[in-house]
């Protein structure tokens, strides 16, 4: 494996545990500051349509309402993690970051994430990329860039660098970067499942009540049937991914969007796969199953958990300067 082990974070002693830097991504001094910056913003709620009359729900905002006067003429389209929404406390604190240095932002909703539960029959699963970037060149189409740039967490940059490896040239994308993403989706189950209870107990809790929100909006649907049954995350997965996804079971379900082999190969524009060794739920030799193209730049960090990199007390995070840094060495007049 080809990587470029960019070691830049050093998180201080007291934040140097994975779990720590895991769960202050998104609690304590960084979601009271999300707050904060979300009553500050003045985002544009947009319904973005797919050709097959899909709709995904975002958030936008202009650098210009913000900071006045630095605009990059560059948008930077933010994906979540599963689970997460354009109104997760990491979404919030980059976007704001990104926008105070010039670019404006697009905090994308997958399906059945964020309020968008209505907005479609079929339930949500990860393979549904082609919908994602869909509604990206709808946006687009709107809004008109010379500079376009793609960014993720956890499973949002799964999704970014499998888009970017199949339609950057079509959405004009300049660079992308994948925080975290799962690389092997069945293998970081398991390591979820045998990491620290909380976390299989908080995707649990999160996955049933975004079923028991579909289940509301779709009351014609039998998903209350199941959601009786399930216990754990794993009852979810084997009762829900045969049931509600094309696949089978759940290992032939997690292996639809693994990034292993040369599933990447196709890489057109720089991506950036920014990596902690001490994720809780990523194990990081899944890397090495990555067959790597010239413009995978992979970057390994010692620290920094699963999308934490937070650096201070007030849990401010390294990945978004990093992320300025790697779109404006990429923009074009």
């Amino acid at each position: 494996m080809n990587t470029i082990a960019k070691n830049t974070f050093s998180p201080p002693l007291v934040l140097k545990n994975a779990h720590v830097q895991s769960i202050f991504n998104s609690v304590g001094p960084r979601k009271f500051r999300a707050k904060r910056i979300a009553k500050k913003l003045n985002s544009k709620p947009l319904i973005l349509s797919t050709p097959l009359n899909i709709q995904l729900t975002a958030e936008f905002d202009c650098c210009e309402d913000v900071c006045r006067g630095i605009s990059k003429n560059a948008v930077v389209i933010l994906l979540h993690g599963w689970e997460g929404s354009s109104q997760s406390a990491y979404q919030l604190t980059t976007a704001h970051y990104l926008l105070n240095h010039g670019y404006d932002v697009l905090r994308l909703n997958l399906r059945d994430h964020g309020e968008s539960h209505h907005l479609n029959r079929e339930m949500f699963n990860s393979t549904m990329i082609d919908e994602v970037g869909d509604a990206i060149a709808s946006f687009l189409k709107e809004y008109k860039y010379p500079n376009v740039f793609l960014a993720g967490f956890s499973l949002g940059g799964n999704f970014t660098l499998r888009i970017t490896a199949d339609r950057a040239t079509e959405l004009t994308l300049k660079a992308a970067v994948a925080i975290c993403p799962p690389v092997d989706p069945n293998n970081a189950m398991i390591a979820l499942n045998n990491s620290l209870f909380i976390y299989e107990q908080y995707f649990f809790r999160r996955w049933t009540r975004s079923i028991r929100k579909k289940q509301k909006h779709f009351p014609d649907s039998d998903f209350g049937v199941e959601l009786k049954k399930v216990k754990t995350l794993d009852d979810v997965n084997n009762t829900f991914i045969p049931k509600y996804t094309p696949f089978d079971d759940a290992q032939s379900y997690f292996a639809s969007y693994a990034l292993t082999g040369d599933r990447l190969k196709e890489l057109a524009v720089p991506a950036y796969l920014i990596a902690s060794k001490d994720d809780p739920i990523l194990p990081i030799e899944d890397i090495a199953k990555i067959i790597k193209p010239k413009n995978l730049i992979i970057e390994i960090q010692e620290n920094g958990g699963h999308c934490g990199f937070i650096q201070d007390l007030s849990a401010h995070s390294w990945v978004e300067p990093r992320l300025v840094e790697i779109f404006d060495s990429y923009l074009k007049g």
